[in-house]
């Protein structure tokens, strides 16, 4: 299915004096996404936030629907959460570890993650090993598969991490943890909304995702999936009488879906918008929008590598609509600062955010150019070409 790339841009405001390449830090919201978060936030100036939750119920509850739409879930496996990170915290913190327990994650794992990974290591006596990657840069599954032995609680990898154009094998990965009955936590804040994710082909037993970024929603939204046989088998870190129910002075009861793990206050406006902007990335069809991305960043890719002094740094056997890169002569942060002023909108992502992968390659900073499918090839080789119109 092609994507009618005209009126996506007609329904993306932001593109008229821009060239936004700065997807995977935060997408441009469609017009229809916008007006509706605006429309929200006017009735709560009008007519009160409590009234205005109240008028807006079946917009909130269609969050849940649209979010189970997008993984091939259940409404009741899916829990509003403030960003990606807190939604994986609330997650990986539920799960039970102790001393000599193990958890594999990933080569290029996202930093905060592995600060989370340290922090319950440190709390627990747990322990924190990387699987390698392969001679690409994939997360190599031979060697996930001999690092598994009865003290593995856990395998917690970023499906694509925030430092290139990578994207693991999850489904791979999904099936061995399956095989041994482990469970397994997939960051997926980079790859929803670029590409299709179905969490029964996926194997995953928990999934969190942002709003901002290819979802084009709001900031300060994010989405947490639970698997169902796995809801009551967890203790959320943390409880309030949305999550639970007091029933006397010295009891409580926590509720029996994924609810648990929200709170009761949150950005109510921002969880319309989201689940608009799932629905509005459903109904333009993710394989459509997974084909256009690619095609997109692989022809970023192989114009930025004919350049003088630019060096692509992504990595991996499959790679998504993250195209990092480094300068000889200039650093990233000069280049995100000159294509500010070119018109053009990307980012710099730094060794905290891949500090194990980008010390193991000697890197320390890679300019980070994220295509979407409202950009055009026009947009792709104007900013090619002003690379490589750079003073060297």
């Amino acid at each position: 299915m092609a994507l009618d790339v005209d009126r996506a841009r007609a329904e993306t405001r932001g593109l008229e004096n821009q060239v936004h390449l700065n997807n995977a830090g935060a997408a441009l919201m469609p017009a229809p996404v916008a007006d509706r978060l605006r429309a929200f936030l006017t009735a709560e100036e009008r007519f009160g936030g409590y009234e205005t939750a109240a008028a807006e119920q079946a917009a909130l509850e269609n969050f849940y629907t649209a979010g189970a739409r997008l993984l091939n879930a259940r409404p009741d496996e899916i829990a509003f959460v403030e960003n990606a990170t807190r939604a994986w915290d609330m997650a990986f913190y539920a799960l039970p570890l102790g001393p000599g327990d193990r958890v594999l994650t990933s080569h290029a794992e996202y930093g905060s993650n592995m600060i989370a990974y340290l922090h319950r290591a440190r709390q627990t006596g747990a322990e924190v090993a990387v699987i390698p990657a392969d001679d690409t840069g994939t997360l190599d599954l031979d060697a996930l598969t001999g690092m598994i032995d009865d003290r593995v609680k856990l395998i917690s990898i970023s499906h694509v991490p925030t430092g290139g154009g990578l994207v693991n094998p999850a489904a791979e990965v999904g099936a061995i943890a399956r095989a041994h009955g482990i469970p397994y936590l997939l960051d997926a804040c980079q790859s929803a909304g670029q590409m299709p994710l179905d969490v029964a082909a996926i194997g995953c037993d928990f999934l969190s995702a942002t709003g901002r970024k290819y979802l084009r929603g709001p900031r300060g939204t994010g989405l947490l999936y639970v698997a169902r046989r796995w809801i009551e088998r967890l203790d959320p870190p943390l409880l309030d009488q949305h999550a639970a129910e007091l029933i006397s002075a010295t009891e409580y009861v926590v509720r029996d879906d994924a609810r648990r793990f929200e709170n009761w206050e949150c950005f109510f406006a921002g969880k319309a918008a989201l689940g608009l902007a799932i629905d509005y990335a459903m109904d333009w069809d993710l394989s459509a929008i997974w084909q256009r991305v690619r095609h997109l960043a692989d022809r970023l890719r192989a114009g930025l590598a004919d350049l003088p002094h630019v060096t692509v740094t992504d990595r991996g056997r499959e790679h998504c609509g993250l195209v990092t890169f480094t300068h000889s002569r200039q650093s990233a942060d000069a280049i995100k600062a000159a294509a500010a002023q070119a018109g053009f909108n990307v980012s710099v992502s730094s060794g905290s955010g891949s500090l194990i992968d980008f010390r193991a390659r000697g890197l320390s900073a890679v300019t980070r150019a994220s295509v979407h499918y409202y950009n055009t090839d026009d947009e792709v080789d104007r900013f090619t070409a002003f690379i490589g119109r750079i003073p060297s």
